[in-house]
């Protein structure tokens, strides 16, 4: 799918390479100031100018409050956010922007390095002059791009993290135009850097869940069988698909217990939920198997209408652990 309507970009917004373009084409810079050269870094503030349908600020997360009913958070694109901060020569738990469909329009009151990747490929690092506008356009395949900037995102951070959560919305807003956003200070030059090819998608792997035996023994065949696609209604707390019911073959009420990342949990209608960043950190329906944690990823990036499917994930080595 090449673009999306409106109503669709909203719903996903909800809670419940060349010389003349050197951060690649969903990324340009509009309009450059005359001063400022790489050797003039220094701590910036970042204006928003414009914003698409959703920008939250992101890093990798809020761990070891599920407890307190706080869900984790962090960039739905791990790797691609993980690169981001890597070719501007941030730390790993430096903040980045999570930027759903483009749209976003960034201002720099100072010289800073930038890189944007994610949805349109990876990117690489580029300098972005005083004055200058870095303009996210909407990318032709994917959903969700990744900007960062030399030093981080410096807001505030709540609970150990300055990423957003869209569930319960702890953490910082989401990112509106007129904001201005602090930058910390560039802890070193951009490293040299070879971007690598882009991780190639496929099949969701998957391993059994804790409540396979809730289903019929041959659910995990049936559901790496199917082929289901991505429900309108899908965000940042879940992936929403639409395609073969998986009905329970017991009636009775399962207790609430613990939701992890990537949980392929099944409701009454039958139709699969696989479990995001933003998810809920109990739930109440059977969780039928779990996704591989390297490959959620390409969650972030499905787009609504697009194919899904499932495989089962090979056992894990000898003494290895279970996602």
């Amino acid at each position: 799918m090449r673009g999306l309507p409106d109503r669709v970009a909203r719903r996903l917004a909800a809670a419940g390479a060349d010389g003349r373009d050197p951060l690649g084409p969903i990324a340009r810079r509009a309009r450059a100031a005359p001063t400022g050269h790489p050797g003039e870094v220094r701590a910036a503030v970042i204006e928003v100018v414009e914003v698409g349908p959703l920008v939250t600020v992101q890093d990798r997360g809020r761990f070891g409050l599920a407890h307190l009913g706080v869900p984790r958070a962090g960039a739905l694109d791990a790797p691609a956010a993980a690169l981001a901060n890597r070719v501007v020569g941030n730390d790993p738990d430096d903040a980045v922007l999570e930027v759903l469909l483009g749209g976003l329009v960034l201002r720099s009151d100072a010289g800073c390095w930038v890189a944007v990747t994610g949805a349109g490929g990876p990117g690489r690092a580029a300098w972005l002059a005083p004055g200058a506008e870095l303009r996210v356009e909407r990318p032709p395949t994917g959903l969700r791009s990744y900007v960062a900037v030399a030093g981080g995102i410096a807001v505030e951070p709540v609970l150990g993290s300055r990423s957003t959560d869209t569930l319960a919305w702890v953490g910082p807003a989401p990112v509106e135009a007129g904001a201005r956003l602090p930058v910390g200070e560039p802890r070193r030059e951009p490293p040299p850097f070879d971007a690598p090819r882009p991780p190639r998608p496929g099949p969701l792997r998957v391993h059994p869940g804790p409540r396979a035996d809730w289903f019929a023994d041959d659910v995990l065949d049936r559901l790496c069988a199917a082929a289901y696609v991505v429900g309108a209604d899908s965000n940042r707390v879940g992936l929403r698909l639409e395609g073969e019911r998986l009905p329970p073959r017991r009636d009775d009420e399962l207790a609430s217990e613990g939701m992890v990342l990537g949980a392929v949990q099944v409701p009454p209608s039958g139709q699969p939920v696989v479990f995001l960043a933003d998810h809920p950190p109990t739930g109440g329906y059977p969780v039928v198997a779990v996704v591989d944690p390297a490959d959620l990823w390409q969650c972030a990036q499905l787009r609504p209408g697009e194919e899904v499917r499932f495989t089962p994930a090979p056992p894990p080595a000898s003494g290895g652990a279970r996602p």
